[in-house]
């Protein structure tokens, strides 16, 4: 009897030893990225600010810091954020090591796309942020410089809000372009259906700006280049989801 306890406890033991070992890779990529991070933190803030750069005139906007000590914790949040986006691979493929295998071949086959494309969207959604929200809603914020009342209205941007509103732009664009993976997870969960979606679509409309609206800066330019995104790729998730229910459809007639 003692023996069958220590058996069913070994499992166990292996699998918890083997999850701190994931753990420690994951934090010694986190650490690197950090370094990384925090070696470049200045070169890397130039390549944020650049979208603030060009929607000024030429020769013309700065940034300021008022408090001594936010500067130095720029450079941090700098080594920070880059650190997550550099370490994410590593974790990703750490915990994809961690679960593999209690998964049958037909589960790792259908999860192991979205593994990939999870950092693609991402990736997707961050560039549309940096190449396009951004430079359009900062030169409409700029609009608002010059003379009002007969007084000069200047922007002076601090880099700690600055950089605050950058990382906000992207992790919302990266978050928010996570939809088609969420949705085709759940329907090849069988938790949604196609048609349920389908039929969800007019509350979708007013959901995607009503999150665009929350996730962005009160401009009617980023909501709006969110907001019809999460519309196109809700209707991209619909359908993928077509397709794959007529390949299922054709793999049963076939059988």
């Amino acid at each position: 009897m003692t023996n069958d306890i220590d058996d069913s406890k070994a499992p166990l033991l292996d699998h918890l030893i083997e999850l701190r070992g994931r753990l420690i890779k994951c934090l010694l990529a986190l650490v690197v990225a950090f370094c990384i991070g925090a070696y470049f933190a200045d070169d890397i803030f130039g390549m944020l600010v650049r979208p603030l750069t060009d929607a000024f005139p030429p020769g013309q906007g700065r940034l300021i810091y008022t408090k001594l000590y936010e500067a130095f914790f720029v450079e941090i949040k700098v080594a920070v954020f880059t650190a997550f986006l550099l370490a994410f691979p590593v974790i990703a493929t750490q915990l994809w090591r961690f679960v593999a295998p209690g998964l049958y071949n037909n589960e790792k086959q259908a999860f192991l796309p979205f593994l990939f494309a999870s950092p693609i969207l991402f990736a997707a959604g961050a560039s549309l942020a940096y190449f396009l929200v951004m430079p359009l809603a900062f030169t409409f914020f700029l609009g608002y410089s010059g003379m009002t009342g007969g007084l000069d209205v200047e922007a002076l941007p601090a880099v700690g809000e600055y950089l605050d509103l950058v990382m906000r732009f992207v992790l919302a664009f990266g978050v928010a372009f996570q939809l088609p993976i969420l949705l085709l997870l759940l329907h090849r969960a069988g938790i949604v259906t196609r048609e349920q979606l389908v039929g969800f679509r007019r509350y979708m409309l007013v959901i995607a700006f009503l999150v665009a609206a929350i996730l962005t800066p009160p401009d009617i330019i980023s909501q709006f280049m969110l907001g019809v995104p999460l519309v196109l790729l809700y209707e991209s998730s619909l359908i993928l989801m077509a397709l794959t229910d007529r390949k299922k459809a054709k793999q049963k007639a076939t059988e």
